[in-house]
């Protein structure tokens, strides 16, 4: 894997906001789990959170960027949509059922295609993959008049893309000249500070070698990471954040900020941590800027 071409290298630190619209399981109710075949079916509640934090964050001066389930375009209005676009913010696609972009075998694509494997029709995983990613470029096109700004996996990986030449020549096949892949393992125990500070590290954008593809991280700590796996309070979460975003700017480098309005929505309704992450910045006054991706990836 190539070394990180961005880290350290801007005169401001990058502060990205970024919101995963799609349904994740175990939100609003610990029980629920009938998202993972409706991963784009966004409730009501997920729509307004997502529309509130893009109002907050284009208040303080800044732009978000969001990654789009295609499956969300099926509904009736996409009214929200062209307001968080109508505001400057950037929207990338995120495949349109939340496929496994490195599945081999036609069971791991996604659950919806185990509960109906009509859906392959006798296509090859590799073709059912692509096709999830153009259709969403589609529908974006059709529904909201905009082109994906970048592309993000469905799930985070701790190595992204490396040793997938494959997927990433797809990727770039289909237009894409960054993505959003990498998500680097981290503790969950511990000072916020010490434990995140090689995981932060590791979150900053690179080339991968195969294809000179960008890869811009997501940086942890998630808030499904926090939420669920951990089984965090949210005063913890806040903290964290807090931390892990003062060490990108003391360090003057980029910070992808990774959440799901179904998740954060749930946990977080009174915005504790994007308020966190806007005064830090404000705080910071020329040492850092609220971007999307796009603006990382062209410096």
């Amino acid at each position: 894997m190539a070394p990180a071409v961005m880290a350290g290298q801007a005169r401001k630190a990058r502060i990205a906001i970024t919101l995963d619209l799609e349904m994740s399981r175990n939100f609003p109710l610990w029980e629920n789990t009938h998202w993972d075949y409706e991963k784009g079916n966004l409730d009501e509640a997920a729509k307004r959170y997502s529309v509130a934090v893009a109002r907050r964050v284009a208040a303080a001066g800044g732009r978000m960027h969001f990654f789009l389930v295609g499956r969300v375009l099926e509904h009736e209005s996409v009214e929200w949509l062209k307001e968080i676009v109508g505001m400057g913010h950037a929207i990338g696609n995120h495949t349109y059922d939340h496929v496994y972009v490195l599945a081999r075998k036609a069971e791991e694509i996604q659950f919806r295609f185990q509960r109906a494997p009509w859906l392959m029709r006798g296509r090859g995983v590799a073709e059912v993959l692509e096709e999830n990613i153009a259709v969403t470029t589609e529908a974006m096109k059709r529904r909201l008049g905009v082109s994906p700004a970048g592309f993000r996996t469905p799930g985070g990986f701790a190595d992204g893309l490396a040793g997938r030449g494959d997927v990433q020549e797809m990727l770039k096949r289909q237009g894409f000249g960054w993505v959003s892949a990498k998500y680097p393992r981290h503790p969950l125990d511990g000072d916020p500070r010490a434990v995140l500070a090689e995981a932060l590290r590791a979150a900053q954008p690179f080339r991968y070698p195969e294809t000179g593809l960008l890869e811009i991280p997501m940086s942890p700590v998630s808030d499904i990471n926090a939420f669920r796996t951990g089984r965090w309070p949210l005063d913890r979460f806040v903290r964290t954040t807090r931390a892990a975003v003062e060490w990108a700017i003391e360090n003057r480098s980029v910070f992808d900020f990774l959440a799901h309005p179904s998740c954060l929505g749930v946990v977080d309704p009174q915005f504790r941590t994007v308020d966190a992450i806007l005064e830090l910045v404000k705080e910071a006054g020329g040492g850092a800027e609220l971007v999307d991706l796009s603006s990382v990836a062209t410096v």
